[in-house]
């Protein structure tokens, strides 16, 4: 199957949107899917503001989106955008990082005043680093997101319906893909 790269853009420890990355991340490993998970937060403060292009941590995390088949990008919205955490990363990656790639975008917020973000913010800057095909993503309210007395993410049942969806739809362009550039013979 599929090498899939599954970006945290959130700067927060207990964060919701890495909560929901990582609940996703198990569906496409059902799926079959080799998955990544990188929580930009993790990187170093100083090389991200900085731009230092040629530290380690940065090359490494340019290796990752080279070698992935599909990325999710996930992020919390922050005044109608994407947050500043992810805008450094991506800045720090190649013009055409994610050329080739199939990429689901997904944004969690407060508010559905936010929903447009990932159409009108996230989705003109993926496109312009080369991705080959963005599927539909999704917004989520943070309300939806929770976490149960075991530690386990609780995604509210019509939300994890819609989730399923567009993370399906995900799965099927990356099996597509792969598939079809896969070596005959």
């Amino acid at each position: 199957m599929a090498a899939v790269l599954s970006v945290s853009g959130s700067p927060s420890p207990t964060s919701r949107t890495a909560r929901l990355l990582r609940h996703l991340d198990d569906r496409l490993r059902l799926h079959g899917h080799e998955v990544t998970p990188l929580d930009v937060r993790t990187l170093p403060a100083q090389a991200l503001l900085g731009a230092d292009f040629r530290h380690p941590a940065i090359t490494d995390a340019a290796a990752l989106f080279e070698r992935a088949d599909g990325v999710v990008i996930g992020t919390p919205v922050y005044k109608a955008a994407y947050s500043g955490l992810l805008k450094s990363l991506l800045d720090l990656l190649p013009q055409y990082a994610l050329a080739g790639k199939t990429v689901l975008p997904l944004a969690t917020g407060g508010s559905t005043a936010h929903v447009l973000a990932i159409d009108y913010a996230l989705r003109p800057v993926l496109s312009s680093m080369g991705a080959l095909h963005i599927v539909p993503g999704w917004f989520v309210l943070d309300k939806d997101i929770t976490v149960g007395e075991d530690g386990t993410t609780l995604v509210a049942p019509t939300t994890a319906d819609a989730l399923t969806r567009v993370t399906d739809q995900f799965s099927t362009a990356l099996t597509t893909r792969t598939t079809s550039l896969a070596p005959t013979g």
